[in-house]
């Protein structure tokens, strides 16, 4: 089958965040093949049109969408699926709709707690009432950039009013892709829950080894991205659990379908939970396009489930099917 996998087109300077998309690009192809499939790499920029005549002349069976951002702009997502929708070519992963509404934190924490599912009191510099506002501590976020870009322990601030909260995200935002928000900071356990066609795969706990006492636990940039930092060596992932965790996982295990049937998910994806002292899980992010580098959290979740990554490229090509 040929198969066009659509990724970023990142310049060679970007930071470690983006050009990653090279490193999923070159896993996924080289699973595609082992598979018996042509697959063949198009990088995507703001030309819409270079890509819509490429699509055309190329007439792959279904493209592997891997973009996350066009031109450094987390905002854009939605905008390949839209594409593919416009020329009828089906597309691994959320259609437009999940992918906006999901990658959009702020539309993703509305539609949670419309929906009466956990997700931690956030406010916005506009916003209005204190009704959500109580002192502690608090992470400023940004609305649409992922892979925790612009994070890291000193995002969590400890705010007496609404007033100081709203200032730091005024100077905050443009180094957060010029849009952030507040959240209350659930100080407790890390976990992970991906998803494969709609099947749960085994929960991962982010584990904070060696953290020193007073350091903010937060899986920030550094934790992901710089391999020479504390943090990225301090941040383990891991599926051993004990038999008294048992209630608590299924729990997440719950909250992970209904998030796969709220925002209406396909292929694949991650939910990603903060559970608090009392053993309350809250809901962190809903992420439609989960990272596929081979040291990353999915492949892990998939290999747990004794599944190779060619399993799992081609359960996710069979679903977009």
């Amino acid at each position: 089958m040929k198969i066009a996998i659509l990724h970023g087109d990142v310049a060679k300077d970007a930071g470690a965040d983006e050009l990653d998309t090279f490193a999923q690009a070159a896993f996924a192809a080289d699973g595609l093949t082992r598979l018996g499939h042509d697959p063949f790499c198009i990088p995507v920029s703001l030309n819409l049109e270079s890509l819509r005549e490429e699509l055309i002349r190329a007439k792959p069976a279904v493209v592997f969408n891997l973009v996350e951002s066009l031109a450094g702009r987390g905002n854009l997502i939605h905008v390949v699926p839209a594409l593919l929708d416009a020329l009828g070519i089906p597309y691994t992963g959320a259609r437009t709709e999940a992918m906006f509404v999901s990658s959009n934190k702020l539309l993703a924490k509305q539609r949670l707690a419309e929906a009466g599912l956990p997700t931690a009191p956030w406010l916005t510099v506009a916003d209005g009432s204190d009704d959500a506002f109580t002192p502690g501590k608090w992470i400023v976020k940004s609305v649409w950039e992922h892979a925790s870009v612009g994070l890291d322990e000193d995002s969590v601030i400890a705010a007496a009013d609404k007033g100081a909260l709203a200032e730091e995200m005024v100077r905050r935002k443009q180094s957060l892709g010029g849009a952030c928000f507040a959240e209350k900071f659930i100080d407790g356990r890390e976990f992970n829950v991906s998803l494969l066609a709609g099947c749960v795969l085994p929960p991962a706990e982010i584990l904070f080894d060696g953290y020193p006492a007073g350091k903010v636990r937060v899986v920030g940039y550094r934790a992901k991205w710089e391999e020479t930092s504390f943090e990225y060596a301090a941040t383990r992932r891991s599926f051993d659990f004990s038999h008294g965790d048992e209630p608590l996982l299924e729990r997440l295990v719950q909250l992970s379908r209904q998030c796969w049937r709220l925002f209406g998910l396909r292929g694949y994806a991650r939910v990603d939970f903060r559970v608090d002292d009392a053993g309350a899980p809250w809901i962190l992010e809903v992420n439609a396009n989960p990272c596929l580098s081979p040291d990353a959290g999915f492949p892990a979740a998939a290999a747990r489930a004794h599944l190779s990554f060619p399993d799992v490229l081609q359960r996710i090509i069979d679903d977009a099917l």
